[in-house]
């Protein structure tokens, strides 16, 4: 329920919702271009440029380029988790996350596609916040992918998860590495069929 100052000043209110949207859109941007050409290749002035925003009104909404870091993978993440529920349920929802993961469309599109995928050497180096945010967001991605293999006993498929998200992840890591289409086209065909074979 909102403050009763903010009742009678319709104008705090808006600016307060403003503010949020305003964030929630350099938040936005910020993982585009973080997935794009790295977190250490992104620097404020472009990332503030991309929001439509001056450097100036960067601080308004974050401490530090490590907030806006720590903000964009628990985004990221959580935006990956939820995006579970428009799979078909169970298995063959999972089979369908596969081809779609391990596509050369994913591959080829690294801004608009996973952060972990695009970042994790980077969220290596990261401070606490941003590993801490990352690892919330990792864990609730393998709880969602165990509950899909075993739905009945999710923590016994747990290992499985783990498995099929480092398997993932790691392949369309090797396959946006390499310079050659076929070989790295390979490599996916192979992911796939290696994902498939851990779920069953």
């Amino acid at each position: 329920m909102a403050p009763r100052s903010e009742w009678r000043n319709p104008v705090a209110r808006y600016a307060k919702e403003h503010k949020q949207v305003t964030r929630q859109r350099i938040i936005e941007t910020a993982g585009h271009r973080f997935k794009q050409d790295g977190i250490d290749g992104s620097g404020i002035s472009t990332l503030m440029s991309d929001a439509g925003l001056t450097n100036g009104a960067f601080y308004a909404h974050f401490e530090s380029k490590d907030d806006l870091v720590a903000n964009v993978v628990a985004g990221e993440l959580r935006a990956q988790a939820e995006a579970f529920s428009a799979l078909r349920p169970g298995r063959p929802g999972l089979e369908d996350l596969v081809h779609q993961y391990l596509s050369p469309e994913h591959r080829d599109h690294p801004g608009l596609g996973c952060p972990s995928a695009a970042l994790l050497d980077e969220i290596g180096r990261c401070g606490d916040g941003t590993k801490q945010a990352y690892t919330d967001g990792a864990k609730a991605i393998v709880e969602e992918i165990a509950a899909r293999l075993t739905p009945e006993d999710p923590q016994s498929a747990r290992g499985t998860a783990i498995g099929l998200y480092t398997m993932m992840v790691g392949t369309l890591q090797l396959a946006r590495a390499l310079s050659d289409r076929k070989f790295a086209d390979e490599v996916l065909e192979q992911g796939i069929g290696n994902a498939l074979a851990l779920m069953h």
